[in-house]
């Protein structure tokens, strides 16, 4: 049998489930319903339409057969349809098993197990509260601490004894808490007289209990820390021995969190190919998975190419044999892969790399077309994967190369459908709900709000011609993709290099998946904000900065640049 697991770790490790389990009841997702799961046959939620192999499986899910099928589950169950590699590592599995065997219970629920459990001593990870089934109190919780005291007789002496957990038979024992923590604490009367437990410091004295076997409850937040003291009110009882020790220790500070920045910088472009004959260019991928920041005091659960969004920018000719190496990362949890737009053949290779965590798998296609192309992960869901990052471009040259410009801009905008609201602080996780709803809370630019204006805005000079390399991850929403304050003197529409360019243009629209080469020359310095002209996106964090030095213009721009505009 497994070792038993903590069921608060096991609700981090669900995370990497929850994309496609609930475990409400009766709630199915692209997997089914993870509710009740302990003791239920596999293939057997209503509702959901399982595959052949897992109806026919014949299991009875129990933390034996549960472990076994989360460490391997395509040997497990052959034929299945879950596109999931499993969880490798003994504690991962046992403290999610933990947490569906019943660490997921609401507070209420929580709150009703039987009086033993409440015994112990042991500070808990408060949970969330959850409204009663019934009418009841107004406020219902499951406390971080709790205690039971028995009053008796030791040693000639009226005291407290311990009852259950680590005080239990102690006299007078020491009670702990952390400042901030609500404590519960049940006194039963062992002896027939008169009782009460008080803790004043903490402002809380419990009613009194009169008659063997009696008990009372009270529950407080342990506001002060300090060594305080906790004694029954009773007039002489605290003399005659009852009273104890209550340590209180401080709050811990808070962490300092470091946000990852997962935003892949726009000047990260390769150089330019040159004239040379065709050759084989390797190129090496490595899907990663990643907390990093996606705004001020938010961070989300990225997966990646290359630990950046978007993956880094390929550049090869037309031609050239590409020699792709796709890793993924021993600590994924997902299986990945990549698909080529720019390749021709089977899932734009996608159907020859999907890669099992810690696995590497490469393969060679040659690029037969020259133009702007992205590529993405395409491991079912594909669109949860492009969605948390999982995108880049591949730049085909024609032979001889593009015109050269100044400067070369790497810029893709995506979409992340998080399931906090646009701007709430904290860890946000990934929402299969709004995915499906086409719903997203933000649009990026080269993955996190921000990345292109406060983290890595994009610098040129007056007089100098500038590129930028410009595509859609998406996955759902097309770009109208505008420079305000500027008319693209060239645009290589939809990315493509066999047609001359368009000319004087305004906006260019963009396609998921798509892509699009623009180039102009900068006239006038100032701040020229990048934007897609569906507007209401520049609120949902959708904008970068290219910031132009150099001398005014005034025969073409003459006026003073009001403060505070964004330009």
């Amino acid at each position: 049998m497994p070792a038993a697991g903590d069921a608060s770790a096991g609700r981090l490790v669900f995370k990497k489930c929850q994309a496609c389990h609930s475990i409400e009841p009766g709630k199915n997702m692209l997997g089914p319903s993870l509710a009740g799961l302990i003791g239920r046959k596999a293939g057997t939620e209503t509702g959901y339409n399982y595959s052949p192999a897992m109806k026919a499986a014949d299991i009875v899910w129990n933390a034996q057969t549960l472990d076994q099928y989360l460490a391997e589950p395509a040997r497990v169950v052959p034929g299945n349809k879950m596109p999931f590699p499993g969880l490798k590592t003994d504690h991962d599995r046992a403290d999610v098993i933990a947490y569906l065997a019943g660490g997921n219970k609401p507070a209420a629920a929580a709150a009703q197990q039987p009086a033993q459990a409440a015994a112990s001593p042991t500070p808990q990870p408060a949970q969330t509260p959850a409204a009663p089934a019934a009418p009841g109190p107004a406020v219902v919780y499951l406390p971080d601490a709790r205690y039971t005291l028995r009053s008796g007789i030791a040693d000639g002496r009226m005291v407290y004894l311990g009852v259950g957990g680590e005080i239990d038979g102690k006299v007078n024992p020491i009670l702990t808490a952390a400042e901030g923590q609500v404590v519960e604490l049940t006194l039963i009367n062992g002896e027939g007289a008169q009782h009460d437990i008080s803790f004043p410091d903490q402002n809380s004295t419990s009613p009194r209990v009169t008659g063997k076997g009696a008990s009372t409850t009270i529950a407080f937040r342990a506001e002060k820390s300090g060594d305080f003291a906790y004694f029954c009110s009773v007039p002489g009882h605290r003399q005659a021995g009852m009273e104890g020790q209550f340590l209180v220790t401080p709050r811990p500070p808070p962490q300092t969190v470091v946000e990852a920045d997962i935003s892949r910088e726009p000047t990260d472009v390769p150089p330019p190919i040159g004239k040379r004959d065709p050759q084989t260019v390797r190129v090496d991928l490595l899907s990663v998975e990643l907390e990093g920041r996606l705004a001020e005091g938010t961070t989300f659960g990225y997966w990646t190419f290359n630990g950046k969004v978007p993956g880094p920018m390929i550049r090869v000719r037309v031609g050239d044999t590409i020699d792709i190496h796709l890793k993924n990362s021993a600590d994924s949890s997902m299986i990945h892969s990549v698909d080529f737009h720019a390749a021709i053949g089977p899932g734009g290779g996608a159907a020859a790399l999907q890669v099992d965590p810690g696995q590497e798998k490469s393969m060679t296609w040659k690029a037969l077309v020259p133009g702007l192309y992205v590529y993405h992960c395409a491991t079912p869901m594909v669109a949860e994967h492009i969605a948390n990052g999982m995108y880049g471009m591949i730049l085909v040259e024609p032979e001889g190369g593009l015109p050269p410009v100044d400067r070369e801009f790497y810029v893709m905008q995506g979409e992340i459908y998080s399931d906090t609201p646009f701007g709430q602080r904290g860890s946000a996780e990934f929402s299969v709900e709004k995915l499906l709803n086409e719903r997203p809370e933000y649009f990026v630019f080269n993955g996190s709000v921000g990345a292109l204006s406060k983290l890595h805005p994009l610098h040129a000079k007056v007089g100098e011609t500038v590129r930028i390399f410009f595509g859609v991850g998406g996955p759902n929403y097309t770009s109208s993709f505008h420079v305000i304050g500027e008319i693209l003197d060239k645009v290589y529409t939809s990315g493509g290099l066999q047609s001359p360019p368009a000319e004087g243009i305004q906006t260019v629209t963009v396609a998921p998946g798509g892509a699009v080469i623009v180039d102009f020359k900068l006239q006038v310095p100032g701040n020229f904000t990048l934007v897609d002209h569906a507007l209401s996106r520049l609120e949902r964090g959708l904008s970068g900065i290219l910031s132009v030095e150099g001398p005014p213009n005034p025969e073409i721009f003459n006026g003073k640049v009001m403060p505070g505009m964004g330009h």
